[in-house]
């Protein structure tokens, strides 16, 4: 069985193995192959049975130029990169990684939260650079400190990541509301079920936390902006095109959005004119929420799990069926 992968560097970068996956066949793994359409990806491809990607495209004319494929499996869990609906009619299984980082994720977005309400590695580059040693009180802070206690919180989107987000937001003493279309009774010990404008009305931050669909691109946008509480604070960890960028920072800029802690943008790697570059008050981190290691290694796991039980005949986390 001939294996190839396309883009397997984010996910391990050295420090984690490829072995078990070796075991199964003959592999090949490239650090990257480009993220745009191009001749490359089908030539890397080639003859392999088996193709694993994370966000390098399989296009409807990669699969056609690549008549050997017999499987596409993602190093993530999402899998819009490939035209699993074209994979479908082909007989090709497009696989994925349901789940495997909720814990790290629903921490990185309430951490992304906390350095909001105090800009910790902001203070801390003033004390080093001598701010403290010179100052003539004996504390000073740069930025207003929010307190979390009381305030309420709205969730958009309480599946499994959600709901450890509102775990972690309940031990904070705060209020949970959240909208999703699936209401379930976990959901409801933790958080209460609203619809989306009376989220957007009540809430002093909200998290992002549901799947990018036709219905939910965008949804962050001016006209729901203007159902927020003035000074809101927005959390995305999710999807970038949840939000229209445009409309989001012409919100930070006139104070309407008091700040906004983003790891995700609509184009990855950031396009130097992305407006939230130079929107006040905004973090942004390079979509790495996902990516300690013993998330990732959870990934590897899954995805050697998802080739073994192919090559077995009895395919496992199948998204086109």
């Amino acid at each position: 069985m001939k294996i190839v992968v396309l883009d397997g560097y984010t996910e391990n970068p050295g420090d984690l193995s490829w072995d078990r996956l070796k075991d199964l066949g003959d592999v090949r793994i490239y650090d990257r192959t480009s993220y745009e359409e191009s001749p490359v990806i089908a030539e890397r491809i080639g003859d392999a049975d088996i193709v694993i990607t994370n966000k390098t495209p399989i296009s409807r004319e990669t699969i056609d130029k690549c008549p050997n494929m017999k499987m596409i499996a993602f190093l993530a869990t999402g899998y819009n990169a490939a035209d699993y609906e074209y994979a479908k009619q082909k007989g090709i299984p497009v696989v994925n990684v349901p789940t495997y980082g909720t814990q790290i994720v629903g921490q990185y977005a309430v951490g992304l939260l906390l350095e909001i309400c105090a800009h910790y590695g902001h203070h801390d580059e003033t004390v080093k650079a001598g701010k403290w040693t010179d100052c003539e009180d004996w504390c000073y802070w740069d930025y207003p400190m929010i307190e979390l206690y009381g305030k309420t919180a709205g969730i958009i989107g309480l599946g499994k990541i959600g709901r450890q987000t509102a775990k972690i937001l309940n031990a904070m003493s705060m209020k949970v509301l959240a909208y999703d279309s699936f209401q379930n009774e976990e959901g409801k010990a933790l958080a209460k079920y609203v619809g989306l404008d009376e989220l957007f009305a009540k809430s002093d931050v909200i998290f992002l936390h549901c799947p990018l669909f036709p219905s939910t691109e965008g949804i962050i946008n001016k006209d729901n902006i203007a159902k927020m509480k003035d000074g809101v604070i927005l959390i995305n960890n999710s999807r970038g095109q949840l939000v229209v960028e445009q409309d989001l920072a012409d919100a930070l800029n006139s104070g309407k959005v008091y700040a906004a802690g983003l790891d995700v943008v609509s184009t990855e790697p950031i396009k130097a004119d992305n407006p939230l570059l130079k929107a006040k008050n905004t973090i942004i981190t390079p979509h790495i929420s996902w990516a300690a290691q013993a998330a990732r290694q959870r990934i590897m796991d899954i995805t050697i799990n998802n080739v073994k039980a192919f090559i077995e005949g009895k395919p496992i986390n199948v998204v086109n069926k």
